[in-house]
């Protein structure tokens, strides 16, 4: 009867150290994903901050044409 005890509580063991292993697994893949989630945000992120620059830029660039528009159409009116 003894040997049926062990051979359960073997079988359980062995049952343990598999479902260890798979979640180990799962980890590694899990910290993969999120690394490369965590590139895809950087990546997001310099985008991101390149856009806004470039929207800077361009509003700047839009007030400068707008007010050399209303200088030209003051001297329009001028003559």
């Amino acid at each position: 009867m003894s040997f049926e005890v062990f051979e359960k509580l073997e079988a359980k063991v062995q049952q343990a150290i598999d479902t260890i292993t798979l979640l180990q697994m799962e980890i590694e893949e899990l910290k993969e994903q999120n690394n490369s989630l965590s590139q895809e945000v950087q990546n997001a992120t310099a985008n991101h901050e390149s856009l806004v620059r470039e929207n800077q830029q361009l509003k700047e660039e839009q007030h400068v044409w707008q007010e050399r528009l209303r200088a030209l159409l003051g001297k329009m009116e001028e003559v």
